[in-house]
């Protein structure tokens, strides 16, 4: 336990921000797999509105600190060669 009363308060903020870590996490796994169902249907309509809130979940996350901004970029990078892939 803290014994400091900073250190009280910095526990206090790590179990929040763990857990809207969490749930912002948890979110992008839900989109990305919603793209990645959209694109093993061959449903280029789906995959294509999947990759759009799974971009904007992504970038918002790592504007935000969750996620590095160049791990974002790359699983929207990979999300969006899979959708192409389908039309191609």
């Amino acid at each position: 336990m803290a014994t400091h009363k900073s250190a009280a308060k910095r526990a206090r903020q790590t179990i929040k921000r763990a857990a809207r870590n969490r749930n912002v996490t948890s979110h992008i796994r839900t989109a990305t797999r919603a793209v990645r169902e959209a694109v093993t249907a061959k449903q280029k309509d789906q995959a294509t509105t999947a990759l759009a809130q799974a971009t904007r979940l992504l970038f918002k996350a790592a504007s935000k600190g969750v996620l590095h901004k160049r791990s974002a970029a790359r699983h929207v990078s990979r999300l969006t060669t899979a959708v192409n892939a389908v039309s191609a």
